[in-house]
């Protein structure tokens, strides 16, 4: 069962990092991501970049492009983690374990998969779609 961690700042957190020493910050995630990977839950994960970024938005009759990557702080989407754990339990307590500060929130999503289409079974894309996972994970 794999979930998605995904990384969220507040304005407030985006303040304290500012006053953060940036190696204690690159050793408090490396030791959360080392614990990940020798747990075995660590399917794969980044930070994200603020810039370059866009947003695409589909409002309108055809696409609109503009700077972003983001609108409000609120809205900031810093990294994320991919865990491959067997209940949902035990992604919720991996996330409770991130080393993130006041004004961090980390959203956990379950990731769909074959069993979420198996209505679907017959459709050309769902069949697809299954080729593609194993064309990715042999990269």
């Amino acid at each position: 069962m794999k979930h998605m961690l995904i990384m969220r700042a507040s304005q407030a957190a985006a303040d304290a990092y500012e006053k953060m020493d940036f190696e204690a910050v690159i050793n408090a995630m490396g030791a959360y991501n080392e614990q990940l990977m020798k747990a075995g839950v660590m399917a794969g994960g980044d930070g994200l970049a603020p810039e370059p970024g866009w947003v695409v938005d589909f409002d309108g009759e055809t696409p609109v492009v503009s700077d972003g990557p983001y609108g409000e702080v609120h809205e900031l989407f810093n990294g994320f983690w991919i865990l491959d754990t067997s209940t949902a339990e035990e992604a919720l307590e991996w996330a409770k374990r991130c080393p993130l500060g006041p004004g961090a929130k980390l959203e956990v999503r379950r990731i769909t998969d074959e069993s979420d289409f198996a209505d679907y079974s017959d459709n050309e894309y769902v069949q697809k779609e299954a080729g593609w996972r194993e064309e990715l994970e042999s990269k």
